[in-house]
């Protein structure tokens, strides 16, 4: 299978919607209805105050479009390689998604970091705040809170019954996010309290709407906090391990591929083996003689390479983003001009991590980076970050997904914002990381280091996710025994390059989202085995190569080989 989208110049014709594109733009349209908040995340007008439906029913009607859709696709004949694509594409996710539902653990979705507990809070992250209108809608969604939890709960109840909770790390992780919330000097009472419009403070009659919602939203978020703590706390296992069941299916879910799980963790313990040595040899040029401890310590001491406060944590991310676009674009890749506004952002959570927000379908609201500090931290080193600004950024997920979107004359509405597979998506932006290196960007071996240790933290994921899950042999450098949770703690300490905060956040979420930590090295992986293959081939350019790729938008990575290698 191959994909028309070739042009290295990224000047690709527009081309004929077809029946399949009909199908598939139909498919997300229902998603929007649906799943207002996806309107939300598009940009799209008209959902601004509503949720989806939570409940065990709305998940069946999710269930129900993927089924509609699937038989609208048969007996459907590709119009072009486009076609070839989407068909492959949308098989593959809609029928992965219907064998979830059939399992039941859709409804018992509870984890640190991405299911409903978090998603109906961090909708008000991208919602404008402007004017009253755009407030007015803040109101209005906030005070529709209460009937998107109602619906949560009872999904959770529901899969409580057929004997699927969540760990009990899980939940209590999850109490204490969901508490924070509804707290008196929380979210959404700081929502309410700082509000302003670009003109100023908000009416009275507003601000009371608003301040309604808000207290909706926060008696809505301390039930839940009640409900976990009282019905599924006791009856959450103490095990965190998910079993090769539950962990093959999440797997595919997050590469969009069925790999081998014994071979991918003994390759991830051999990659963790290949990285360190790396790290040792720029250790040495740091300084002679120096251990990857001693160097990291060294790097970590030098004044020129630090960042004190937030708001100099952010400039130093808009400044070294800006840099990568204006110097990248039209170089190494194709930036068009509606793509070449990044903003960096300082999360309003304390929860841990840096993530990326797309841009709206029409780029007036830019693709963000969005960087979550722990409380109480307020020192930073740019040594170990450059990289991150990258993965998030230019090269990474704003030109592959701002790419994606902008393609408007090439792909279908599902391919452009539906489609996300976290092993092409995460697997390019370490692919992304590393290109930087092979274009000169980390020549200083402070950033050098730093990008290594970052490498190293994904195959750690590989080791330890399939390790603790499946419950495998301990590799000898690392111990003995089979793998659990404490083990992969102090195996995470040792290789995991962050602050405690970070690192119980992320010992939480790998526990919890069991198979979507090794998709970012898994994916890297095969990204790399398909460009060697192509390079093998005559006629290889690399802009050639990443403007075809990113043309084909986030799919599978079974399908991602099939388009580009035939």
């Amino acid at each position: 299978m191959t994909t028309d989208a070739a042009a290295s110049d990224n000047t690709v014709p527009a081309r004929p919607a077809t029946a399949i594109d009909a199908v598939a733009d139909a498919y997300t349209d229902t998603l929007i209805r649906l799943n207002p908040s996806f309107a939300t995340e598009l940009g799209l007008p008209g959902h601004e105050i509503e949720y989806p439906d939570y409940s065990p029913a709305g998940h069946e009607e999710f269930a129900a479009a993927a089924r509609e859709t699937l038989a609208a696709l048969d007996g459907l004949e590709p119009a072009d390689d486009v076609d070839d694509v989407t068909l492959d594409a949308m098989r593959e996710r809609l029928g992965l998604q219907l064998e979830i539902r059939a399992s039941g653990w859709d409804l018992a979705d509870l984890n640190n970091i991405e299911s409903p507990a978090q998603q109906i809070r961090a909708i008000f992250d991208l919602m404008p705040t402007d004017t009253a209108e755009q407030w007015d809608h803040i109101a209005g969604r906030a005070g529709n809170v209460p009937g998107a939890i109602d619906g949560y709960i009872e999904s959770l109840r529901a899969a409580k019954a057929d004997g699927k909770v969540s760990a009990a790390r899980q939940v209590s992780i999850v109490i204490e996010q969901v508490s924070k919330y509804a707290a008196e000097d929380g979210f959404f009472a700081k929502l309410a309290a700082e509000a302003r419009t670009a003109e100023g403070p908000l009416s009275p009659e507003l601000q009371a709407r608003l301040d309604d919602g808000a207290a909706a939203a926060r008696a809505a978020y301390s039930g839940l906090a009640g409900f976990l703590a009282t019905e599924l706390l006791p009856v959450a296992p103490e095990k965190d391990a998910v079993g090769r069941a539950r962990y093959t299916l999440a797997s595919r879910q997050f590469l969009g591929a069925a790999v081998d799980l014994e071979e991918t963790y003994a390759w991830g313990v051999q990659e963790l083996e290949r990285i360190i040595a790396e790290q040792e040899g720029v250790a040495a040029e740091i300084r002679p003689g120096a251990t990857v401890e001693e160097a990291k310590e060294i790097l970590n001491n030098d004044p020129a390479r630090q960042i004190q406060g937030t708001d100099a944590l952010k400039a130093w991310m808009q400044g070294l983003s800006d840099k990568a676009v204006a110097e990248l674009g039209g170089v190494h890749f194709e930036i068009p001009d509606v793509m070449k506004t990044l903003e960096c952002r300082i999360a309003p959570t304390d929860e841990g991590g840096v993530y990326y927000t797309a841009p709206s379908e029409d780029f007036k609201r830019p693709g963000r980076m969005w960087w979550s500090v722990p409380a109480g931290e307020e020192a930073f080193t740019t040594w170990a970050e450059t990289t991150t600004v990258f993965h998030e950024g230019v090269p990474g997920h704003h030109l592959q997904i701002g790419t994606a979107i902008y393609r408007q004359e090439l792909l279908n509405k599902w391919r452009r914002s539906v489609s996300w597979t976290s092993g092409h998506g995460e697997g390019w932006a370490l692919y992304a990381e590393k290109l930087m290196q092979e274009l000169g960007y980390l020549k200083d071996p402070g950033d050098h280091m730093g990008m290594l240790d970052m490498q190293r933290m994904r195959a750690a994921r590989v080791v330890f996710d399939i390790g603790v899950h499946l419950e495998l042999e301990v590799p000898e450098r690392w111990g003995s025994g089979t793998w659990t949770s404490d083990k992969g703690l102090e195996f995470l300490k040792a290789n995991l390059p962050i602050s405690g905060g970070q690192l119980s956040f992320e010992f939480a979420r790998y526990l919890g989202w069991p198979g979507q930590a090794p998709s970012y090295k898994v994916g890297q992986r095969l990204w790399e085995q398909i460009r060697a293959e192509l390079e093998s081939r005559p006629g290889f350019e690399l802009r050639a190569f990443h403007t075809k790729a990113l043309n084909i938008g986030s799919v599978g990575l079974d399908t991602l080989r099939r388009a580009l290698l035939g």
